[in-house]
């Protein structure tokens, strides 16, 4: 006002209106934020430089909402600084925010309260620890924030994820960064986490043996009076730390008070002012509201859930009523930006169908080319939240009979991206979630891409791993984003890419958090259309150059391309080869519609293979046997594995890093379960250091494993938490029953006890026991972290509870692809195996060697050859699994070779790959057979046929295939579909030939019984074929009929 008087000679500059920032923000409620945001936006319209922010002006709207109590504070905050951090790459925030800002941020997560907003707190803190710039680092206030959210989170392990953030900050004291040593706060923090937990398991993260012992009985006290739950946080931290100082400042903090002095009531007339009301519509809409809520009156009300900050400000509401099926309504902004969401309701994730292509022109058209006067710009998004588009509809591939009439089909789809480019307006794809095939196509025909750190986003072409090539323009539009290398890496390999390497690479321009990702994708369209944004191809290094834009580069590196290619494929994979094709044709014939042209037809003729057909296959059987119909599961968190060896280990790794579980590891001393946590951590330390692992996520795995050991006095009460046990020892029925018997004293009755057994039928093993409704098999392969098959076993007594439990914990906790099979010596996948290794044993004796044996099967297109997989099992595992099935019910089947060698070899101590010596000497990544295994196998030698290659695949191929029929035709597997996927992801049968079943639809049943019975005259009864497949032969049926 004085200022208008002339009474004061300058205006009020930036300094000003942050500090009338901060004023508000000491007011403390949603009101008071939405105040401070308000004049935000002001500053940053301003056509003043003195008038725009700097990084303390954003600062303290962080600040206005960490002390708003809006259970949306930590989003609000986020977005404000991804505001600021647009403003610093545009150039017009000089200075870079300091920690203050970073810590201010994680105050709003912490304060906002709930497990998610903690989740999130910490992956910012992981993000600040990795990164480069030692002014990002975090200090002891951003710990304390963090630490602060989980105990305000009311997650009930939230002790230990506050004690594990507290790890981290001492770990990083002692490593020498500044600014990180605890204070009285750090030790509060961590107290009122354990205290709101009350009852969690505290064992999670205390890793030796008397820290387990106190834990338990720490625990046993809080469920008798969980008033004593203050004590029993100070007891582990003065074990984890042993600071009289320090726990004495902790358990007076515990107690502290976090009530604060309640901000009067605001006027509602304020908002009349001139400043204020040409605010955005919706700020005032939001002040409105808050103006209305009481904040003066005890107790404290409730804290306000304001609209999200991921709906623009500047995009009207959408219409109730949908015009289409796909796609919400679109929107449009006043400055002319058109807001396009990709949402079916009748499915979890957006897909490209032929359907979606049709609606998808006639949205754009009428809502789009028809009113290029007013729209300026248009953003692709998805309405549904972490999925962007998951790929093309490959069912809509499948429909279609004569594979040719693709061909226009996918033109259509092309000639629809290319009407968008001929609007001469600027697209914008905002990604969150998966961008997959076709998906991350359709982004490659925007100007300009925006993708979310969000965990779940992941951006691909993976249609190679279908057979197929991406056919929307990807094999051109790729390379010529991202370079030859980086696009012939993707579409060869199938990889996804995670967001800070899309941006590293030029895949997309920038990186947001999901909050802001709507408001900074509208705000960028609307610069690409004005022209104040000019979306930068990303240059080339002068190597990548050479490389790619050079004659003999060029030359070089397709050469080492087609290497690769037959070195991964063995020629059997035909997608590969077009890709390579289509790319190299696109770059002779850069002009037109030639290029692309070529790409459709190479399409077609992938989708006719065989081998497109089988992998098609294979995905629709993954997607199948990811239901069940045993009805309700219980609810697991804790998981005990007994047997802390390969396999035990291996089930334990699974358990805790991919379904977060609380495992209980038990061995029978120190020293093997010792040998079973360094193989855990081991293997997640391989992963922390190529970056596919946070360093929190470690932690957090270790800490939810307790090992225990039979001399440790409190495993008992560790088990009678247990919510299932899984028993990985070794192949003794007796021991087995002695373990069962041993777990039904100390486990609740509600436990289901499963075996790891890989060949005992579970209803021996169940046998006698007091609780056989809840026994069951559940069969892992080695090694586990990497295997993705489980059997799921149940006996004629299984509760259909333990069955969709046992389900569960594999599918969502640990990651498999389940089968359910019968419960018969071997089940399904070893029952397989021994005709299968009995023949190896023949061949051997027939003069095949070794290397000729595992080569032949290689190129057959199994990923490593018998001799190799016996290796990899043991020679232990593998000898047992044969002798436990030449004594069992499959007869004839399981002869013709002496299988005994295999017995001397383990008397010497020749057990395979972890003993480094089996039937190849292993000396670290490198291995030979050497002269004295050959010496060996040479006194097994009967004949020497010598055998061609086909005779070799014919030989072994046609005992595994039979044996899978047979089991269909005894109802050991419900459908060829199950067995497919069975023996496709437990042995590694050849992918591109889709499983034993699909295998025999493309070689012809009548064809292949006729072969078997040729077997069965020259080398005897072991190769008759089963009933079904002269069943099959005679009636000219298929198992996977069109």
């Amino acid at each position: 006002e004085r200022y208008n008087e002339g009474l004061i000679h300058s205006s009020p500059n930036a300094v000003c209106y942050t500090a009338l920032i901060n004023a508000w923000a000491k007011t403390g409620n949603v009101e008071a934020a939405l105040r401070t945001e308000c004049i935000l936006s002001k500053m940053e319209e301003s056509n003043d430089p003195s008038m725009h922010p700097n990084f303390r002006t954003y600062s303290a709207v962080m600040d206005a909402w960490a002390k708003s109590g809006a259970e949306d504070a930590g989003s609000r905050a986020e977005a404000i600084m991804n505001r600021m951090l647009e403003r610093q790459k545009q150039g017009i925030l000089e200075s870079d925010p300091d920690d203050i800002a970073y810590v201010t941020m994680l105050n709003a997560w912490a304060k906002s309260g709930g497990v998610k907003s903690a989740q999130r707190a910490e992956e910012l803190l992981s993000s600040l620890e990795e990164s480069s710039d030692p002014k990002y680092h975090p200090n002891y206030k951003t710990y304390n924030n963090v630490m602060d959210a989980w105990a305000k989170s009311g997650a009930k392990d939230a002790g230990s994820r506050a004690e594990s953030i507290l790890n981290r900050m001492v770990e990083r004291e002692t490593m020498g960064f500044p600014n990180c040593s605890p204070d009285e706060y750090s030790f509060g923090s961590v107290a009122d986490a354990w205290t709101d937990g009350r009852l969690t398991p505290q064992q999670q993260v205390l890793n030796n043996k008397a820290d387990a012992d106190a834990d338990v009985d720490d625990d046993d006290a809080c469920k008798k009076e969980t008033t004593t739950t203050t004590t029993t946080t100070r007891n582990i931290m003065i074990r984890q730390f042993a600071n009289p100082h320090r726990s004495s400042s902790l358990f007076f903090l515990s107690s502290r008070s976090v009530n604060r002095s309640l901000p009067t009531r605001l006027s509602v007339a304020s908002l009349q002012t001139s400043f204020f009301s040409t605010a955005p519509a919706s700020i005032q809409d939001e002040l409105k509201h808050a103006s209305s809520i009481p904040s003066s009156k005890p107790p404290p009300p409730k804290p306000v859930k304001s609209p999200p900050p991921k709906k623009a400000a500047n995009a009207p509401s959408a219409p109730s009523n949908r015009k289409y099926k796909f796609f919400e309504n679109v929107q449009v902004t006043p400055e002319g930006v058109a807001l396009v969401k990709l949402n079916n309701p009748e499915k979890s994730v957006n897909t490209i169908s032929f359907a979606l292509k049709d609606e998808a022109k006639l949205l754009w058209r009428t809502e789009i080319a028809n009113n290029l006067d007013t729209v300026k710009a248009v953003v692709f998004m998805s309405g549904k939240p972490n999925t962007f588009i998951a790929g093309a509809d490959i069912f809509d591939i499948q429909s279609v009979e004569n594979k040719h009439d693709l061909v226009p089909l996918i033109k259509d789809g092309t000639d629809f991206f290319q009407e968008l480019k001929s609007a001469k307006i600027p697209l914008v794809a905002a990604i969150d979630g998966p961008a997959l095939g076709g998906g991350l196509e359709w982004a490659l025909w925007c100007d300009y891409r925006i993708c979310t750190d969000n965990s779940k986003t992941k951006l691909g072409l993976p249609e190679v791993k279908l057979g197929l090539l991406p056919g929307f323009g990807g094999t051109q539009n790729l390379p010529a984003l991202v370079g030859l290398q980086n696009a012939m890496d993707m579409m060869l390999t199938g990889k996804e890419v995670r967001p800070d390497k899309a941006k590293k690479m030029g895949l997309v321009d920038l990186v947001v958090s999901p909050a802001s990702l709507e408001k900074v994708a509208l705000d960028c369209a609307n610069q690409l259309a004005t022209g104040k944004l000019k979306g930068k191809k990303k240059e080339k290094s002068w190597t990548n150059y050479l490389i790619e834009e050079t004659t003999l580069g060029r030359a070089l590196m397709w050469r080492q391309i087609d290497q690769m290619v037959e070195k991964n494929t063995n020629g059997n994979y035909p997608a590969p080869k077009a890709i390579v094709q289509c790319v190299q044709y696109g770059l002779s014939h850069p002009a037109g519609d030639k290029k692309f042209k070529n790409e459709r037809k190479q399409f077609a003729k992938l989708a006719a293979t065989k081998e497109s057909d089988s992998l098609i296959g294979i995905f629709d059987g993954m997607t199948k046997t990811k239901k069940h119909a045993f009805g309700q599961a219980q609810t697991v968190d804790t998981v005990a594995v007994m047997g802390a060896g390969l396999m035990g280990a291996g089930i334990a790794q699974v358990s805790a890093e991919k379904g977060g579980l609380n495992v209980l590891l038990k061995d029978r001393n120190d020293a093997s379960v010792g040998r079973g946590m360094s193989y855990m951590v081991e293997n997640w330390d391989k992963k922390l250091k190529k970056k596919r692992m946070t360093k929190y996520q470690h932690n957090m795995n270790t800490s939810n494993v307790t090992p225990l050991t039979d001399d440790d006095a409190s495993w008992t009460k560790h088990f009678s938490r247990a919510d299932m046990i899984i028993e990985a020892v070794f192949e003794d029925l007796t021991l087995k029953r002695e373990i069962v018997k041993q777990m039904e004293q100390v486990t609740p009755d509600h436990c289901i006890f499963a075996s790891n057994t890989s060949a005992i039928p579970i209803k021996d093993i169940a046998m006698g026991a007091k609780r056989p409704e809840n026994i069951i098999g559940m069969h892992y392969f080695s090694p586990v972290p990497q295997m993705p098959l489980l059997e799921i076993i149940p006996h004629e007594g299984t509760s259909d509870k333990t069955k969709a439990t046992a389900f569960e914990v594999g599918t969502s906790k640990q990651g498999k692809t389940c089968i359910v099979v019968k419960d018969v010596p071997g089940f399904y996948v070893n029952r397989c195996l021994g005709p299968f290794l009995v023949e190896v044993a023949a061949l051997v004796e027939d003069g095949v060697p070794l290397e000729k044996l595992d080569n032949s099967m290689k190129k057959f297109g199994m990923p490593v050859g018998p001799i190799t997989l016996a290796d990899e099992v043991g020679i232990d595992v593998t000898s047992h699994v044969a002798s436990f099935l030449s004594n069992a019910d499959l007869g004839v089947r399981m002869s013709g070779g002496d299988i005994s060698f295999m017995g001397k070899m383990i008397e010497k101590g020749w057990l395979g790959k972890k003993s480094g010596q089996g039937f190849y000497e292993y000396d670290g990544k490198k291995k030979h057979i050497n002269k004295e295994i050959k010496d060996y196998v040479k006194e097994f030698q009967k004949r020497h046929l010598k055998l061609t290659t086909k005779d070799i695949q014919n030989r072994l191929v046609s005992r595994f295939v039979n044996e899978a029929a047979k089991c269909l035709e005894d109802d050991i597997i419900e459908n060829p579909l199950v067995g497919d996927i069975g023996l496709v992801f437990g042995t590694g049968f050849a992918p591109f030939r889709g499983g034993p079943f699909r295998y025999l639809d493309h070689y012809g049943v009548d064809k292949y019984v006729g072969m078997m019975e040729g077997f069965a005259e020259t080398y005897g009864p072991q190769f008759e074929p089963c009933d079904l497949l002269k069943e099959y032969a005679r009636s000219g049926k298929k198992f996977h009929p069109m």
